[in-house]
């Protein structure tokens, strides 16, 4: 007897039949380094960040003219389990600093000339506390992941991702360990992560109780994502898959992104390659995955700002990779 339909199975069917890369593209764009590799000197990982961008934006030379950093926020009901030493309140105050400006992200679009958008996810509604129910049921989980593919709205050109959330670091652990292997003390953080001991032993206690409560529901990754993933994962994962239908290259920044991006990628083996990593991130479960995804970050600042503020200082080195690779065509012209 076949399965129920789910909402998710849109999902699927997306993640089924994604588009290639421009190929084409992409060696027409390295090409002209190579005629200029003799005047100039070989461009090491610009080339290789400008190939990407005409790989999948499919333009040769590549632009970079409607940049955004969009940063999804959501809070989550394992939180009353004291995981974090910060209180559900200060997701908020975060949201409330990048909108006031006062953010280091905030700066750094400045700088770099990015769009900057804050998506509030009903933070005054958290998700299930995961350790003994889902964190959504399906439709919800496929609402929010539709809600995240309307980032790329505004003729989008690059997307730069990131989230926050009181408590989160706790959950994408629980997703690590759920579709990429490994215990719970394999994903939560060390000393360096989490200074405090009791706080490292309850989120360790907390994301073995989640996998004891649905190991059922966690072989398959989306269902994964709804049981217990957050609502600003299930966002960025729809805005990665939307962002790869409609050719926008994407940059990942920090934990919660990264376990959207696990979850993809073991629903769909090539679900991240239009994507980069903005930086090695400090939290060392995150790093760890990092490597087990295959994605080599652009930066190591060791910066502890989760606040997408790696990703909009990544996004100023891939739009100078996209000018040198436009000037190096016109100087360097195919004969």
């Amino acid at each position: 007897m076949a399965a129920d339909p789910s909402p998710l199975d849109d999902m699927r069917d997306l993640l089924s039949r994604l588009p290639a890369p421009d190929s084409d593209a992409g060696a027409q764009t390295l090409a002209a380094f190579l005629r200029a590799a003799q005047r100039q000197g070989r461009m090491g990982r610009i080339e290789e960040i400008a190939a990407w961008l005409s790989r999948w934006s499919g333009r040769s030379p590549p632009q970079v003219m409607r940049p955004l950093v969009a940063i999804f926020a959501g809070n989550h009901g394992i939180a009353v389990h004291g995981v974090s030493r910060h209180p559900v309140s200060a997701t908020a105050e975060m949201v409330e600093l990048i909108a006031a400006g006062g953010a280091a992200v905030s700066q750094a679009c400045v700088a770099n000339d990015l769009g900057l958008k804050v998506f509030d996810l009903a933070l005054h509604l958290p998700t299930g506390d995961i350790t003994r129910e889902a964190a959504f049921d399906a439709r919800a989980c496929m609402a929010t992941m539709a809600f995240g593919m309307e980032a790329t709205a505004g003729n989008t050109d690059l997307l730069c991702l990131s989230g926050v959330g009181v408590g989160g670091s706790t959950v994408a652990a629980a997703l690590f360990a759920a579709v990429l292997g490994g215990a719970a003390a394999d994903w939560v953080g060390g000393e360096r992560d989490c200074p405090d001991g009791p706080t490292r032993k309850r989120r360790i206690a907390a994301v073995e109780a989640v996998l004891a409560a649905h190991g059922a529901h966690l072989r398959d990754p989306l269902q994964a994502l709804q049981y217990i993933g957050g609502r600003e994962m299930a966002a960025i994962a729809g805005a990665i898959v939307a962002a790869r239908v409609q050719k926008v290259p994407v940059l990942l920044d920090g934990t919660a992104t990264l376990a959207a991006a696990a979850v993809l990628k073991a629903a769909s083996p090539t679900a991240l390659d239009h994507c980069l990593l903005a930086a090695i991130p400090v939290d060392t479960g995150a790093a760890r995955a990092a490597e087990m995804l295959n994605l080599r970050p652009l930066l190591d600042l060791e910066m502890r700002d989760g606040l997408a503020t790696n990703a909009a200082l990544a996004a100023g080195m891939v739009r100078t990779a996209a000018r040198i690779a436009a000037g190096t065509a016109e100087a360097f012209p195919a004969r």
